[in-house]
């Protein structure tokens, strides 16, 4: 299986070195690293790593705090894309289909930000609910409230992470792109643009525009 870890250490020569020695030793086998931010002398870091299923992660655990300065901030199961560039692969899908765009969006997105599920949401009076949900969520389930709806990431009472972004539709409304985790660190701010960033080609691509956007051309 794959696991996300996300490490806070020392900006300096060396650290990743250290990180990426200790992850061997304790055998797992680093897939992917990105680092997030860097500020302070302190870098926030992403590793993927295959791991074996069913083992434990306490040699993980107790390998990682044994290096100075290294602070983990979370280790979640995720679910890597295919492909060198899965951004760009996406953008492709949505092209060839695009009448199942924002569905395919949806279904897409969990894998890319390493998520538990991804749905379509729309906000009513009574609340939001799912008008389509991608695999590990439910359509029509309850969400807590998304206002107020622009690109950025929350926290829910019961600890679930959220991260969202406002999607247009082919019938001039708008959805919100709503991706969830349990179990992990909120969205990082790079996540949150990384949405953004994937729903805004969406739209070029779908032909699409925001109510918003229709004032200002007009």
């Amino acid at each position: 299986m794959l696991l996300r870890i996300r490490v806070r250490l020392p900006d300096r020569p060396g650290s990743l070195g250290k990180v990426a020695r200790i992850l061997g030793a304790a055998g797992a086998d680093v897939a992917q690293m990105a680092v997030l931010e860097r500020d302070n002398g302190r870098a926030l870091d992403d590793f993927t790593v295959a791991w074996p299923a069913g083992a434990g992660i306490d040699r993980l655990c107790d390998g990682l705090a044994s290096i100075p300065g290294v602070d983990i901030v979370g280790i979640w199961p995720t679910a890597e894309p295919q492909g060198a560039f899965p951004d760009a692969a996406l953008i492709g899908q949505l092209a060839a289909v695009p009448e199942r765009g924002a569905v395919t969006l949806a279904d897409a997105v969990p894998a890319l930000l390493s998520a538990d599920w991804a749905g379509l949401a729309e906000i009513a009076p009574e609340g939001a609910a799912l008008v389509h949900a991608s695999l590990g969520g439910l359509a029509g389930m309850e969400l807590p409230p998304l206002e107020p709806v622009r690109a950025r990431a929350f926290t829910a009472q019961d600890g679930t992470q959220f991260a969202l972004c406002p999607i247009a539709t082919a019938s001039g409304a708008t959805q919100v792109l709503v991706v969830a985790r349990t179990g992990a660190p909120p969205f990082h701010r790079t996540e949150v643009f990384r949405l953004a960033q994937l729903v805004s080609a969406a739209e070029a691509v779908l032909g699409v525009r925001r109510p918003e956007d229709l004032v200002r051309s007009s």
